[in-house]
């Protein structure tokens, strides 16, 4: 929050840079003997507006520039001499090229919000937010992407209401671009059909083979060494309890009323998803106490791997550590603007968070 008034002052400066620019070009032309000339400040004015105003603004911008360079001119009697009229064919043409310019800011301007526009409808689809209720848990999820204007990678989150309680999942694909987000398609709705039908967590897990199915069809080396890290986790409707099974991810924490925050690491360590033929164990679900009040947080390694200016790794469960967070929305808006100016406000992988909170 401190930054938000320098932040303020410095665009509301760079607004003004045009109009700054022909008072001074003005008054240099003005107060300077006439052979030297403020043409530089004039011909700097348009073209600073350019990119920052509308079009109009910006033909505003050179015809008032045009008008500066001829009241001076008159002013000091040198309208018609060699140096002012090449002063003021030098101003007029940067003019005209500042409006040129101007509409191809505009159009690639355009261009790049409905592809943002494309993308964040392509983040709806696959990673659509889940209600902020279900089954009587209060919900919140939150995606930030590491790559500057991308809305979706190869993290993931789903919530799915099922009889046999509220069940969901947090995973991180390994790769990026096109093939992560088809894995993402394939994991999201693997586990969705699973979470409805299968009887206990562990065969939730069974999604695995919707991966294996995919690797199949297509003939990719990035489909068949890919793999993924989730978390799962089921919240029974009448019981104050978390079943959590971990395949190679980051444990999630739980966060108690009181501030103390707890981490639920798998006591059985298994593989990543898409690894399971390198080992024959089967999943086992672990329980834990979930009381009212508290917080399950489950997210991905974008936000315990991110890194300050000295390599040091942000570290949730210490961070949080004698907070409280009243609704789960204010918990993920925290972690994920701590996590940005921890690592210097650029991501090195995305982030994917959803908390899960219990009514008191």
């Amino acid at each position: 929050m401190e930054q938000e008034g320098p932040i303020s002052y410095a665009r509301t400066v760079v607004r003004l840079l045009p109009a700054l620019l022909l008072v001074a070009g003005g008054c240099y032309d003005y107060l300077t003997p006439s052979q030297f000339s403020a043409a530089p400040l004039f011909t700097a004015a348009p073209l600073v507006a350019a990119p920052l105003y509308s079009r109009r603004g910006t033909v505003l911008t050179g015809v008032a520039t045009v008008l500066v360079v001829l009241a001076v001119h008159l002013r000091l009697g040198i309208v018609l001499e060699v140096d002012a009229v090449t002063e003021t064919v030098t101003v007029v043409t940067v003019a005209v090229l500042a409006v040129l310019i101007n509409l191809l800011v505009r159009r690639s301007s355009e261009r790049l919000a409905s592809q943002r526009e494309i993308a964040e409808a392509a983040q709806r689809a696959v990673l659509p937010g889940p209600a902020g209720r279900i089954g009587g848990f209060d919900i919140a999820v939150r995606y930030e992407a590491a790559q500057a204007d991308a809305f979706i990678g190869g993290d993931l989150y789903a919530v799915q209401d099922s009889p046999h309680g509220v069940r969901m999942i947090v995973g991180d694909v390994r790769g990026k671009g096109m093939g992560a987000v088809a894995a993402v398609a394939i994991v999201i709705g693997a586990f969705r059909e699973a979470a409805e039908q299968e009887a206990t967590l562990e065969a939730v897990v069974g999604l695995e083979r919707a991966l294996a199915r995919e690797a199949t069809r297509r003939d990719s080396v990035e489909v068949y060494e890919g793999f993924t890290t989730a978390v799962l986790a089921e919240l029974p409707h009448d019981d104050g309890v978390v079943r959590i099974v971990n395949r190679g991810h980051p444990p999630p924490l739980l966060l108690h009323r009181d501030g103390r925050v707890r981490a639920l690491p798998s006591q059985d360590p298994a593989l990543p998803l898409g690894m399971g033929d390198l080992g024959t164990w089967p999943d086992r679900g672990e329980e834990y106490g979930f009381p009212g009040g508290a917080t399950l947080l489950l997210y991905t390694d974008g936000l315990s791997e991110a890194r300050d200016r000295h390599g040091r790794f942000y570290d949730p469960e210490e961070r949080l550590a004698g907070r409280s967070f009243r609704q789960p929305g204010a918990l993920l808006a925290a972690l994920a603007g701590e996590a940005r100016r921890h690592s210097g406000g650029f991501l090195t992988d995305d982030l994917a968070l959803l908390a899960v909170r219990r009514p008191s």
